[in-house]
Protein backbone atom coordinates (compact mmCIF):
# COMPACT_ATOMS: atom_id res chain seq x y z
CA UNK A 1 0.00 0.00 0.00
CA UNK A 2 1.35 3.50 -0.95
CA UNK A 3 1.94 5.67 1.98
CA UNK A 4 2.61 9.48 1.74
CA UNK A 5 2.11 12.23 3.77
CA UNK A 6 -0.15 14.56 2.07
CA UNK A 7 0.93 18.01 3.69
CA UNK A 8 4.25 17.53 2.74
CA UNK A 9 3.63 16.19 -0.70
CA UNK A 10 1.59 19.82 -0.90
CA UNK A 11 3.75 21.81 0.48
CA UNK A 12 6.80 20.77 -2.06
CA UNK A 13 8.33 24.16 -3.51
CA UNK A 14 6.83 25.34 -6.80
CA UNK A 15 9.62 26.38 -9.39
CA UNK A 16 12.15 24.21 -8.06
CA UNK A 17 14.47 23.72 -11.52
CA UNK A 18 14.73 20.32 -12.72
CA UNK A 19 17.44 19.22 -15.10
CA UNK A 20 16.83 17.51 -17.93
CA UNK A 21 18.12 13.72 -17.27
CA UNK A 22 17.03 10.90 -18.69
CA UNK A 23 16.42 8.00 -15.79
CA UNK A 24 16.61 4.74 -17.55
CA UNK A 25 13.34 3.53 -16.63
CA UNK A 26 12.04 6.06 -18.62
CA UNK A 27 14.58 5.13 -21.22
CA UNK A 28 12.66 1.99 -21.39
CA UNK A 29 8.96 3.66 -21.69
CA UNK A 30 10.49 6.09 -24.26
CA UNK A 31 11.96 3.15 -26.36
CA UNK A 32 8.25 1.11 -26.48
CA UNK A 33 6.95 4.62 -27.65
CA UNK A 34 9.56 5.26 -30.66
CA UNK A 35 8.82 1.30 -31.52
CA UNK A 36 4.96 2.27 -31.74
CA UNK A 37 5.82 5.76 -33.45
CA UNK A 38 7.86 4.05 -36.12
CA UNK A 39 5.77 1.58 -36.81
CA UNK A 40 3.40 4.13 -36.84
CA UNK A 41 5.39 6.10 -39.66
CA UNK A 42 5.33 2.80 -41.56
CA UNK A 43 1.23 1.94 -41.49
CA UNK A 44 0.99 6.29 -41.92
CA UNK A 45 2.99 6.29 -45.45
CA UNK A 46 2.09 2.80 -46.34
CA UNK A 47 -2.03 3.74 -46.24
CA UNK A 48 -1.88 7.37 -47.26
CA UNK A 49 0.26 6.65 -50.21
CA UNK A 50 -1.94 3.84 -51.53
CA UNK A 51 -4.57 6.27 -51.33
CA UNK A 52 -2.80 8.87 -53.20
CA UNK A 53 -2.47 7.08 -55.74
CA UNK A 54 -4.99 4.44 -55.83
CA UNK A 55 -7.52 7.99 -56.13
CA UNK A 56 -5.26 9.60 -58.49
CA UNK A 57 -4.74 12.26 -56.15
CA UNK A 58 -2.60 15.51 -56.84
CA UNK A 59 -0.29 15.85 -53.89
CA UNK A 60 3.20 13.47 -52.62
CA UNK A 61 2.73 10.47 -51.17
CA UNK A 62 5.18 11.93 -49.00
CA UNK A 63 2.71 14.55 -47.65
CA UNK A 64 1.00 12.44 -44.72
CA UNK A 65 4.60 11.45 -43.75
CA UNK A 66 6.13 14.76 -43.70
CA UNK A 67 3.37 15.97 -41.59
CA UNK A 68 3.84 13.37 -39.06
CA UNK A 69 7.28 14.08 -38.38
CA UNK A 70 7.25 17.65 -38.57
CA UNK A 71 3.80 17.16 -35.54
CA UNK A 72 6.24 14.76 -33.42
CA UNK A 73 9.35 17.52 -33.90
CA UNK A 74 6.67 20.14 -32.23
CA UNK A 75 5.34 17.66 -29.28
CA UNK A 76 9.28 17.01 -28.38
CA UNK A 77 10.44 20.39 -28.44
CA UNK A 78 7.29 21.07 -26.30
CA UNK A 79 7.52 18.40 -24.04
CA UNK A 80 11.31 19.10 -23.48
CA UNK A 81 9.76 22.73 -22.41
CA UNK A 82 7.71 21.25 -20.14
CA UNK A 83 10.29 18.57 -18.28
CA UNK A 84 12.29 22.10 -17.52
CA UNK A 85 9.19 23.77 -16.46
CA UNK A 86 8.01 20.84 -14.00
CA UNK A 87 4.98 18.66 -13.61
CA UNK A 88 3.81 20.43 -10.45
CA UNK A 89 4.16 23.87 -12.10
CA UNK A 90 1.86 22.60 -14.90
CA UNK A 91 -0.61 21.80 -12.22
CA UNK A 92 -0.49 24.58 -10.59
CA UNK A 93 -1.17 26.71 -13.74
CA UNK A 94 -4.25 24.43 -14.66
CA UNK A 95 -6.96 26.64 -13.86
CA UNK A 96 -5.27 29.17 -16.25
CA UNK A 97 -5.32 26.57 -18.56
CA UNK A 98 -8.53 24.86 -17.91
CA UNK A 99 -9.90 28.39 -18.53
CA UNK A 100 -7.98 29.04 -22.52
CA UNK A 101 -9.10 25.60 -23.53
CA UNK A 102 -13.21 25.68 -22.49
CA UNK A 103 -12.64 29.19 -24.20
CA UNK A 104 -11.06 27.44 -27.12
CA UNK A 105 -13.42 24.69 -27.20
CA UNK A 106 -16.00 26.88 -27.20
CA UNK A 107 -15.24 29.37 -30.16
CA UNK A 108 -14.62 25.61 -32.08
CA UNK A 109 -18.40 24.74 -31.89
CA UNK A 110 -19.20 28.31 -33.57
CA UNK A 111 -19.96 27.65 -37.28
CA UNK A 112 -17.19 29.90 -39.41
CA UNK A 113 -14.38 30.03 -36.87
CA UNK A 114 -14.59 25.82 -35.81
CA UNK A 115 -13.95 23.14 -38.71
CA UNK A 116 -16.67 20.69 -38.95
CA UNK A 117 -15.26 17.30 -40.06
CA UNK A 118 -17.34 14.40 -41.15
CA UNK A 119 -20.28 16.26 -39.18
CA UNK A 120 -17.88 16.58 -36.17
CA UNK A 121 -17.13 20.52 -34.81
CA UNK A 122 -13.46 20.08 -32.86
CA UNK A 123 -11.13 21.22 -35.09
CA UNK A 124 -9.66 25.35 -35.04
CA UNK A 125 -7.21 26.49 -37.83
CA UNK A 126 -4.54 27.93 -36.43
CA UNK A 127 -1.34 29.13 -38.56
CA UNK A 128 -1.86 26.84 -41.25
CA UNK A 129 -2.25 23.93 -38.74
CA UNK A 130 -5.08 22.16 -37.41
CA UNK A 131 -5.62 22.33 -33.68
CA UNK A 132 -8.17 19.77 -31.63
CA UNK A 133 -8.59 21.03 -28.02
CA UNK A 134 -10.20 18.32 -26.55
CA UNK A 135 -7.09 16.67 -26.74
CA UNK A 136 -5.26 18.72 -24.26
CA UNK A 137 -8.25 19.07 -22.63
CA UNK A 138 -7.91 15.52 -21.62
CA UNK A 139 -4.88 16.28 -19.41
CA UNK A 140 -5.79 19.67 -18.25
CA UNK A 141 -8.97 18.60 -16.58
CA UNK A 142 -6.91 16.18 -14.47
CA UNK A 143 -4.60 18.03 -13.51
CA UNK A 144 -7.02 20.48 -12.46
CA UNK A 145 -8.62 17.93 -10.40
CA UNK A 146 -4.97 16.93 -8.87
CA UNK A 147 -4.67 21.04 -8.60
CA UNK A 148 -8.16 21.44 -6.23
CA UNK A 149 -8.03 18.71 -4.13
CA UNK A 150 -4.76 19.14 -3.17
CA UNK A 151 -5.92 22.64 -1.90
CA UNK A 152 -7.44 20.85 0.82
CA UNK A 153 -4.78 18.89 2.10
CA UNK A 154 -5.47 18.66 6.19
CA UNK A 155 -8.76 20.09 5.30
CA UNK A 156 -12.45 18.78 5.09
CA UNK A 157 -12.86 17.68 1.42
CA UNK A 158 -16.87 17.98 1.65
CA UNK A 159 -19.34 16.77 -0.80
CA UNK A 160 -20.30 20.61 -1.43
CA UNK A 161 -16.98 21.18 -2.47
CA UNK A 162 -16.46 17.81 -4.62
CA UNK A 163 -19.49 18.73 -6.33
CA UNK A 164 -18.26 22.45 -7.13
CA UNK A 165 -15.16 20.67 -8.91
CA UNK A 166 -16.96 18.33 -10.75
CA UNK A 167 -19.44 21.09 -11.49
CA UNK A 168 -15.93 23.31 -13.22
CA UNK A 169 -14.90 20.24 -15.13
CA UNK A 170 -18.28 19.91 -16.56
CA UNK A 171 -18.25 22.53 -18.43
CA UNK A 172 -15.43 21.55 -21.21
CA UNK A 173 -16.55 17.70 -21.06
CA UNK A 174 -20.08 19.19 -22.24
CA UNK A 175 -18.15 20.91 -24.45
CA UNK A 176 -16.65 18.49 -25.97
CA UNK A 177 -19.82 15.97 -26.01
CA UNK A 178 -21.67 18.68 -28.48
CA UNK A 179 -19.12 18.63 -30.78
CA UNK A 180 -19.66 15.69 -30.84
CA UNK A 181 -16.76 13.77 -29.19
CA UNK A 182 -18.37 11.48 -27.14
CA UNK A 183 -14.46 8.78 -26.64
CA UNK A 184 -12.91 11.59 -25.69
CA UNK A 185 -15.67 12.39 -23.20
CA UNK A 186 -15.69 9.20 -21.70
CA UNK A 187 -12.08 8.56 -21.33
CA UNK A 188 -12.03 11.98 -19.51
CA UNK A 189 -14.70 10.67 -17.25
CA UNK A 190 -13.05 7.92 -16.41
CA UNK A 191 -9.46 9.17 -15.94
CA UNK A 192 -11.76 11.31 -12.94
CA UNK A 193 -12.98 8.25 -11.85
CA UNK A 194 -9.20 6.70 -11.35
CA UNK A 195 -8.65 9.91 -9.48
CA UNK A 196 -11.39 9.41 -7.20
CA UNK A 197 -10.22 5.55 -6.17
CA UNK A 198 -6.17 6.94 -5.72
CA UNK A 199 -7.19 9.79 -3.73
CA UNK A 200 -9.35 7.38 -1.40
CA UNK A 201 -12.41 9.89 -2.10
CA UNK A 202 -15.78 8.35 -0.71
CA UNK A 203 -17.68 6.33 -3.28
CA UNK A 204 -20.59 8.36 -1.68
CA UNK A 205 -19.32 11.26 -2.93
CA UNK A 206 -18.78 10.30 -6.38
CA UNK A 207 -21.79 7.54 -6.92
CA UNK A 208 -24.34 9.94 -7.25
CA UNK A 209 -22.63 12.23 -9.99
CA UNK A 210 -21.80 9.18 -11.92
CA UNK A 211 -25.31 7.81 -12.00
CA UNK A 212 -26.71 11.21 -13.22
CA UNK A 213 -23.53 11.73 -15.77
CA UNK A 214 -24.57 8.15 -17.13
CA UNK A 215 -28.49 9.23 -17.15
CA UNK A 216 -28.01 12.97 -18.66
CA UNK A 217 -25.68 10.95 -20.86
CA UNK A 218 -27.37 8.16 -21.96
CA UNK A 219 -30.36 10.46 -22.82
CA UNK A 220 -28.75 12.58 -24.56
CA UNK A 221 -27.05 10.30 -26.73
CA UNK A 222 -30.26 8.56 -27.08
CA UNK A 223 -31.45 11.52 -29.05
CA UNK A 224 -28.79 10.98 -31.40
CA UNK A 225 -29.07 9.26 -34.27
CA UNK A 226 -25.36 9.05 -35.05
CA UNK A 227 -24.81 7.41 -31.70
CA UNK A 228 -28.06 5.04 -32.32
CA UNK A 229 -26.82 4.10 -35.83
CA UNK A 230 -23.36 3.29 -34.37
CA UNK A 231 -24.84 0.85 -31.44
CA UNK A 232 -26.99 -0.73 -34.55
CA UNK A 233 -23.87 -0.85 -36.64
CA UNK A 234 -22.05 -2.45 -33.67
CA UNK A 235 -24.81 -5.13 -33.14
CA UNK A 236 -25.00 -6.02 -36.75
CA UNK A 237 -22.76 -3.76 -38.88
CA UNK A 238 -24.32 -6.06 -42.02
CA UNK A 239 -27.77 -4.57 -42.26
CA UNK A 240 -25.90 -0.96 -43.39
CA UNK A 241 -22.63 -2.12 -45.54
CA UNK A 242 -22.86 1.30 -47.99
CA UNK A 243 -23.01 3.52 -44.95
CA UNK A 244 -21.99 3.53 -41.25
CA UNK A 245 -21.27 -0.56 -41.19
CA UNK A 246 -18.59 -0.18 -44.20
CA UNK A 247 -15.61 0.87 -42.25
CA UNK A 248 -16.19 -1.31 -39.11
CA UNK A 249 -17.40 -4.16 -41.71
CA UNK A 250 -14.05 -3.58 -44.17
CA UNK A 251 -11.85 -3.18 -40.81
CA UNK A 252 -12.69 -6.51 -39.41
CA UNK A 253 -11.86 -7.87 -43.16
CA UNK A 254 -8.62 -6.12 -43.07
CA UNK A 255 -7.67 -7.86 -39.62
CA UNK A 256 -8.63 -11.26 -40.48
CA UNK A 257 -6.79 -11.31 -44.34
CA UNK A 258 -3.49 -10.83 -41.79
CA UNK A 259 -3.50 -14.36 -40.45
CA UNK A 260 -0.72 -15.25 -38.22
CA UNK A 261 2.44 -13.60 -40.11
CA UNK A 262 0.18 -11.32 -42.31
CA UNK A 263 0.33 -10.21 -45.78
CA UNK A 264 3.58 -8.54 -45.55
CA UNK A 265 4.60 -4.58 -45.18
CA UNK A 266 2.72 -2.41 -47.91
CA UNK A 267 0.63 -5.18 -48.85
CA UNK A 268 -2.39 -4.18 -47.98
CA UNK A 269 -5.82 -4.76 -50.10
CA UNK A 270 -7.98 -3.35 -47.65
CA UNK A 271 -6.29 0.09 -48.18
CA UNK A 272 -7.12 0.70 -51.38
CA UNK A 273 -10.28 2.55 -50.96
CA UNK A 274 -11.63 -0.27 -49.71
CA UNK A 275 -11.21 0.49 -45.72
CA UNK A 276 -11.82 4.78 -45.92
CA UNK A 277 -9.52 7.18 -43.58
CA UNK A 278 -7.74 4.05 -42.70
CA UNK A 279 -5.06 6.11 -41.18
CA UNK A 280 -6.94 6.98 -38.62
CA UNK A 281 -8.77 5.41 -36.65
CA UNK A 282 -8.60 1.71 -38.23
CA UNK A 283 -5.05 2.32 -38.73
CA UNK A 284 -4.81 -0.65 -36.90
CA UNK A 285 -7.18 -2.69 -38.97
CA UNK A 286 -4.51 -2.55 -41.87
CA UNK A 287 -1.53 -3.14 -39.64
CA UNK A 288 -2.76 -6.34 -38.54
CA UNK A 289 -3.44 -6.99 -42.54
CA UNK A 290 0.05 -6.39 -42.92
CA UNK A 291 2.17 -7.62 -39.75
CA UNK A 292 -0.48 -10.39 -38.80
CA UNK A 293 -1.32 -11.94 -35.32
CA UNK A 294 2.24 -11.64 -34.25
CA UNK A 295 2.44 -8.01 -35.45
CA UNK A 296 -0.82 -7.32 -33.34
CA UNK A 297 0.73 -8.93 -30.29
CA UNK A 298 3.39 -7.14 -30.17
CA UNK A 299 2.10 -3.63 -30.36
CA UNK A 300 -0.63 -5.29 -27.82
CA UNK A 301 2.71 -5.98 -25.70
CA UNK A 302 4.42 -2.95 -25.96
CA UNK A 303 1.33 -0.83 -24.44
CA UNK A 304 1.29 -2.89 -21.84
CA UNK A 305 4.78 -2.37 -21.16
CA UNK A 306 4.22 1.34 -21.60
CA UNK A 307 1.69 0.39 -18.30
CA UNK A 308 4.04 -0.86 -16.29
CA UNK A 309 6.72 1.10 -16.75
CA UNK A 310 4.25 4.50 -16.11
CA UNK A 311 2.48 2.90 -13.19
CA UNK A 312 6.08 2.09 -11.72
CA UNK A 313 7.55 5.57 -11.98
CA UNK A 314 3.98 7.03 -10.79
CA UNK A 315 4.35 4.54 -7.57
CA UNK A 316 8.25 6.02 -7.01
CA UNK A 317 7.51 9.68 -7.04
CA UNK A 318 8.73 11.25 -4.53
CA UNK A 319 5.29 13.29 -4.41
CA UNK A 320 1.34 12.73 -4.07
CA UNK A 321 0.99 15.17 -7.01
CA UNK A 322 3.87 13.37 -9.43
CA UNK A 323 1.65 9.76 -8.09
CA UNK A 324 -1.60 11.33 -9.02
CA UNK A 325 -0.16 12.97 -12.27
CA UNK A 326 1.79 10.05 -13.46
CA UNK A 327 -0.86 7.19 -13.33
CA UNK A 328 -3.74 9.24 -14.57
CA UNK A 329 -1.75 10.10 -17.92
CA UNK A 330 -0.48 6.38 -18.20
CA UNK A 331 -4.33 5.08 -17.41
CA UNK A 332 -5.26 7.72 -20.39
CA UNK A 333 -2.93 6.77 -23.14
CA UNK A 334 -3.17 2.96 -22.67
CA UNK A 335 -7.48 2.98 -21.83
CA UNK A 336 -7.48 4.68 -24.87
CA UNK A 337 -5.25 2.32 -26.52
CA UNK A 338 -6.97 -0.39 -26.15
CA UNK A 339 -10.44 0.99 -26.87
CA UNK A 340 -9.05 1.88 -30.72
CA UNK A 341 -8.31 -2.04 -30.93
CA UNK A 342 -11.50 -2.85 -29.40
CA UNK A 343 -13.30 -0.75 -31.90
CA UNK A 344 -10.89 -2.07 -35.26
CA UNK A 345 -11.80 -6.06 -33.72
CA UNK A 346 -15.50 -5.25 -33.22
CA UNK A 347 -15.21 -6.02 -29.56
CA UNK A 348 -16.43 -2.18 -29.32
CA UNK A 349 -18.49 0.25 -31.03
CA UNK A 350 -17.14 2.90 -32.74
CA UNK A 351 -15.86 5.91 -30.35
CA UNK A 352 -13.86 7.75 -33.11
CA UNK A 353 -10.43 7.40 -30.97
CA UNK A 354 -7.36 7.03 -32.39
CA UNK A 355 -4.21 4.69 -31.62
CA UNK A 356 -1.72 6.90 -29.56
CA UNK A 357 1.38 7.57 -31.18
CA UNK A 358 0.70 5.24 -34.11
CA UNK A 359 -2.07 7.06 -35.78
CA UNK A 360 -2.32 9.99 -38.30
CA UNK A 361 -2.83 12.94 -36.53
CA UNK A 362 -1.70 16.36 -35.42
CA UNK A 363 -3.15 17.67 -31.84
CA UNK A 364 -3.49 13.51 -30.62
CA UNK A 365 0.25 13.62 -31.18
CA UNK A 366 1.49 16.78 -29.72
CA UNK A 367 -0.50 16.15 -26.91
CA UNK A 368 0.31 12.28 -26.22
CA UNK A 369 4.14 13.73 -26.68
CA UNK A 370 3.73 16.53 -23.62
CA UNK A 371 2.17 13.72 -21.41
CA UNK A 372 5.34 11.48 -22.48
CA UNK A 373 7.13 15.00 -21.22
CA UNK A 374 5.72 14.99 -18.26
CA UNK A 375 6.32 11.43 -17.32
CA UNK A 376 9.65 12.30 -18.17
CA UNK A 377 9.80 15.00 -15.39
CA UNK A 378 7.71 12.90 -12.65
CA UNK A 379 10.59 10.34 -13.27
CA UNK A 380 13.30 13.07 -12.31
CA UNK A 381 11.80 13.36 -9.15
CA UNK A 382 11.51 10.05 -7.31
CA UNK A 383 11.95 8.60 -3.81
CA UNK A 384 14.17 5.68 -4.81
CA UNK A 385 16.88 4.58 -7.38
CA UNK A 386 15.52 3.43 -10.62
CA UNK A 387 18.25 0.52 -10.44
CA UNK A 388 16.05 -1.34 -7.62
CA UNK A 389 13.57 -3.31 -9.39
CA UNK A 390 12.23 -4.71 -6.58
CA UNK A 391 8.41 -5.47 -5.34
CA UNK A 392 6.57 -2.32 -5.34
CA UNK A 393 4.87 -1.61 -2.49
Amino acid sequence: MRVLPLMNAHKKVIGKKSTLSFPPIFCLLFLCVSIIYVLGLIMVYSTTSAEVMDMELNKSTHQALIKQLMYAAIGLSLAGGIAKIGYRNLISFSPWLLGVFSFLLFITLIPGIGREVNGSRRWLAILGLSLQPSEFVKYIIPAYFIHYYLKFSGKAFTFYTFLKLVGTIAVPMLLILVEPNNGTTAVIAMSVLVLCILMKISWRYWALPLLACLCVGGAFAYHLSYVSARLKVYLNPELDLKGKGHQPYQAKIAAGSGKLLGRGPGNSMQKLSYLPEAQNDYIAAIYAEEFGFIGVCILITLYLSIACLGFYIANASSSLEGFYFCAVITFLITFQAFLNLGVVSGLLPSTGLNLPWFSQGGSSLVANILGLGIILNISQHVKRHFGDFSTIT
